[in-house]
């Protein structure tokens, strides 16, 4: 497949969503739709180095299509790295980049017959939002699909109110949060404590009861390589193959 040409957005919003995270908001100069599959993501051309395959970045997007000309990205400050460091302190409301895509094969199927576990840290959660939004948006029929998103603290929990809000409103959607670095009061349904390991393990377990082999489910990964690693092996153990596990890797 020929690559996609190079083009130009302009950042029209900048919102602060965590100490260290922030949503951009692009808009292209064409009025036609930006059109993409949820689970996509955009390459950015940064001015931070000579060589060009020094200069790219690339962010999972954490919109939906919605018809329009604009899309969503969300990224978390890296102090370690020079892309980052560059969208936080140089570029702002107004500014112009240079960017490539729709791209990327990490996206539903067409038939969403099986329990879908989309598992995720930090701003893994973005492409999750994207597929979520756009099954609701559309009625698309699914099965059970759990949204399992880890994070440290309470206040580095992206969009969790929105997708808390939109799980309430559909059933057939979980949206679970873990906490790492939090305490969890008491019991509750949705909100735990500890690591994403732990809570699809136990929802799996807990659709299993006596029957032999787990049902149907397939699984989605996005985060850090050290959670995604972990979960390919408890997943596999939990007696899926690897072809139930599809997997996008930050950092």
């Amino acid at each position: 497949m020929a690559l996609l040409p190079w083009r130009k957005a302009k950042i029209v919003q900048i919102t602060q969503l965590t100490h260290n995270t922030r949503s951009y908001i692009f808009q292209f100069p064409e009025p036609g739709p930006f059109d993409f599959k949820p689970g996509q993501f955009v390459t950015i051309d940064l001015p931070i180095d000579e060589k060009p395959n020094k200069r790219w970045r690339s962010y999972s997007i954490a919109s939906w299509p919605n018809g329009s000309n604009r899309f969503e990205l969300c990224i978390v400050l890296n102090h370690e790295g020079k892309g980052t460091p560059y969208l936080f302190d140089e570029v702002q409301e107004g500014s112009e980049l240079t960017l490539r895509g729709p791209v990327g094969v990490f996206t539903l199927p067409e038939n969403l017959e099986k329990d879908i576990y989309l598992i995720c840290t930090g701003t893994g959660i973005a492409p999750f939002r994207s597929m979520v939004q756009h099954i609701v948006n559309h009625s698309i029929p699914h099965k059970n699909i759990y949204l399992v998103f880890g994070c440290r603290k309470f206040n580095d929990a992206l969009y969790a109110e929105e997708l808390k809000a939109l799980a309430a409103q559909h059933p057939g959607i979980e949206f679970h949060s873990v906490f790492s670095r939090e305490e969890v009061e008491g019991r509750q349904e949705f909100i735990h404590q500890g690591y994403v390991h732990q809570v699809y393990e136990s929802i799996v377990q807990s659709k299993k009861g006596n029957y032999p082999q787990p049902l149907p489910a397939t699984f989605y990964l996005c985060g850090w390589k050290q959670m995604v690693d972990e979960a390919k092996q408890r997943i596999m153990a939990l007696g899926y193959d690897r072809k139930s596990i599809h997997q996008e890797l930050y950092g």
